[in-house]
Parts: structure tokens; sequence; C-alpha cells
């Protein structure tokens, strides 16, 4: 029989989604768990599958099409069968797919022809003006955001420098540190030909400029304000001593190719897991009248991407070994840092890992990510000075903090977890067994 694919619902607060591309044509074969179309979120591009085999009869959906979640985008079935049934199902859900789409299509001719408006007053009301000195790297503005270094960024802020206005020599057009020191070579020696020498030279303040929000941006910014006026917070610190677990990395990594070493963070993935089935209440959904304890550990990862964060979902960590834990995490930070991951691979988390270990950060506190009861963040391990036994000695410490939802537990809890799972970290040979 004949089967519709809906659009998948990404997240709790996900509504609807893009279609980006079909990577089937109608009249294709597919088989169970191929891909057959791209869809971008509010979080990422995610990569939808293909829920049986068989034939694509149908494309419900256009691409481009914003189509709310459960909606159906395609059919698929026997090259012979009649699916008269399920394209009246669809029909009646498609239209307002197309009556959403009237909308937006009406929204951006509106808009189009308020920039037209506000184009021609600015120039009608823009004094004349000497033009400025061409740059040698300048180049037509692109569409989107521009690709540069976080260096070549940075200079251009100092500088004043219109980063739209640059072409890049890096790889696929990014603009790198060479790039910004030509253009700037070029207005300084504009400069020079209408200053007087005796004039002395300042950077130009930066120009103010307005940034749009991406959609990964706006999704941040609606959970994050959400979460924090209407999740009471509280935060419990543990500091930790990261001796036998760095030397216990080194000896395991030795025996490990590059590909495969397993990280700090790997270690902390498998501890929290392992430290949640002895509090299940944090392992846990805040439901109104109700706390939600969930069964399956499923340690949810922050990954810094291009525009902010993307939550990576390692499912029944508990369950899995450093090795498969660390592998399975590097694969999905890859694919949410090229902007294309799998529904599965964000999707189902029961409690979150945010680590900023690795830029030098000595302790933070992280917002919870609803409905979820809790959220670790961890800080640097760093060799610092210790009193061992009173003896000063280096040692390496590593500072935690959780946040927890005050509506689901208390600071006696958070603060026994924090404990029980410095069983593991400092004594991480258990952690392998």
């Amino acid at each position: 029989m004949a089967e519709t694919i809906n659009m998948p619902k990404l997240g709790f607060d996900m509504a609807e989604g893009t279609l980006v591309r079909w990577l089937k044509k109608e009249g294709e074969t597919v088989t169970k768990g191929e891909v057959l179309a791209e869809i971008e979120t509010d979080k990422a591009t995610v990569e939808v599958e293909a829920s049986v085999s068989g034939v694509v009869r149908r494309l419900l959906v256009d691409e481009g099409a914003v189509v709310p979640v459960n909606t159906p985008i395609a059919i698929v079935g026997s090259a012979d069968e009649a699916i008269d049934e399920q394209l009246s199902v669809a029909g009646g859900q498609s239209s307002v797919v197309s009556d959403q789409s009237s909308v937006s299509s009406e929204q951006s001719s509106v808009s189009s022809e308020q920039l037209s408006v506000s184009g021609a007053a600015a120039s009608a009301s823009a004094p004349d003006r000497q033009p400025a000195p061409a740059m040698e790297a300048a180049a037509p503005p692109a569409a989107g955001p521009v690709k540069a270094s976080p260096l070549a960024k940075k200079m251009a802020r100092e500088r004043g420098l219109d980063l739209s206005q640059v072409r890049g020599s890096g790889p696929g057009g990014r603009i790198v540190r060479r790039d910004i020191e030509a253009a700037l070579r070029t207005v300084d020696r504009g400069l020079q030909t209408v200053v007087s020498p005796s004039t002395v030279h300042r950077p130009p303040s930066a120009a103010e400029e307005t940034v749009a929000l991406t959609k990964l941006r706006q999704a941040i910014a609606r959970r994050m304000a959400e979460a924090k006026s209407t999740v009471p917070h509280f935060y419990v610190t543990h500091e930790y001593k990261m001796d036998a677990l760095m030397a216990l990395r080194a000896q395991v990594n030795a025996y490990l190719p590059e590909e495969e070493k397993v990280s700090v963070n790997d270690f902390i993935i498998r501890a929290v897991a392992l430290t949640l089935r002895q509090f299940p209440n944090l392992n846990a959904s805040f439901a109104g009248d109700k706390v939600l304890r969930h069964g399956a550990v499923n340690i949810g990862v922050a990954v810094a991407v291009e525009g902010g964060l993307l939550t990576v979902v390692c499912k029944e960590a508990d369950q899995k070994s450093l090795r498969q834990i660390a592998a399975e995490v590097k694969r999905m930070a890859a694919g949410a840092r090229q902007g294309k991951v799998k529904p599965e691979d964000i999707e189902g988390s029961t409690f979150s890992i945010s680590n900023l270990g690795m830029f030098d950060v000595e302790n933070f506190a992280a917002i919870i990510n609803p409905p979820e009861a809790a959220i670790l963040a961890v800080g640097s391990a760093r060799q610092v000075p210790v009193v061992e036994q009173g003896e000063i000695k280096v040692g390496w410490r590593m500072k935690a903090t959780l946040s927890v939802d005050h509506r689901v537990s208390d600071g006696a809890e958070a603060a026994q977890f924090l404990q029980a799972l410095a069983v593991y970290l400092e004594e991480p040979l258990r952690l392998l067994v």
C-alpha cells in the first residue's frame, strides 16, 4: 500500500520547515532509509529519509515551499497501485501550504516595493559627493552573508572596511587576511591624494550596521528568552580533580589513530550518562503538573556552528563505550558544522552538556534547554597550584556548573549529582569497564 511521507517534526517547538531540494523525482525508485529531500528548519538543513521502499509516485510540494509539520510532502508506493485516497487526504492539507505561499509572495512583493521607494528616496535626498577611490580588490556585493575568516572580520571592523566590497582569494571565495591588507593599502593610497601630509592619520570609526537574524539565531533568541523567563534556574558549581583522567586520555589516545582519538568531552558525556542512572529526576522533563522521567539517557551536546549553536544528541549514551561516543559525536558535530544533519541527530535529548573548555573558559552557567530539567556547563581542564596534604603542587582541575529547573529539583539533589559525577571523572577507569 502506498505510504505518505510527511514533513517531520524536529524538536518540540518546530512548527514548519522549508523544503529546500528534492533528491528524487517522480517515477524514480527509492529504498527505505535513502535520502528523499532536504529541508531547512530553524536549526539546520536536515535530510529526510524515505520511511518505505518503492516508487516516488507524487511530490506534493514545490522546492522552496514553507510547509507545516506533519503535512504530506510525497507519496511512495508501487508503480501501478492507485493513490487516489492518499491524494485526497494530501490535497486538503496541501492547500494550506499554497495559501501560505501566496501570502509570503504578496509580502515579498510589498517588501520589494518598499525597498524600491526607499532606494529612490535615498538617492533623491543624498547630497552630491566626491566618489570614494575604487579598491583594486572591489567586487559587486554578493547575495547572502559574506564569507570571511574571523581575523579578516576583526581587521575590517577595526578599520571600518565594508567586507561586501572586498574580493576573497581564499577557498570558495573566502576573504582572508591578505585580502583585507590589499584593500586597506588601496584605501590608504586614495586617502594620501586628498589628505595633507601633516594630517594625523587615524582609523575611521566603524559605521553602524543592521544585521538580519538568521533562522537559527531567531530560534535561539526565542527559546532562550522563553527559558530564562519561564524556567526558575538555580546553579551549583563543583571543581573536579582531572589528573587521572588527563593521564588516562593520553594513554588511550596513544593506541588510537588520529581520526579516532577521544576528547575530554567524550569522557564527560559517558560519565554524565552513567551518573544520570542514579538521578532519574534530573534526566527528566517538566510537564505542567507532573515530571516525566525518561527511560533512555540521551545526552545533547552543544556544537558551535556559524551564527549560533546546534545541539546534537548521543542516544542511550549510558549504553555506549567511550570510543562509540567519540565516533558518534564527531560525526554529528561535523554534519552540524557543514549545515547538514539527520533528523535523529538533533532530536530527543533528555539532558544537555555545554562545553567551552576549548576556549580557555574557567567557569560559566548555561541556560536550560526546555523541556529538559538540567544542563551541565563545563569549563577548561587546566593546570593550577593546588594544596594536597599541606603541600603546594601543580594539579589538573576543571570546574563544572549544573543549571537546574527548580520546579523539578532542589539544591541538595544537584549537589549530590555533582559529587556522584566526581567518582567517574576522578576515577576514570570506571568509564572503561
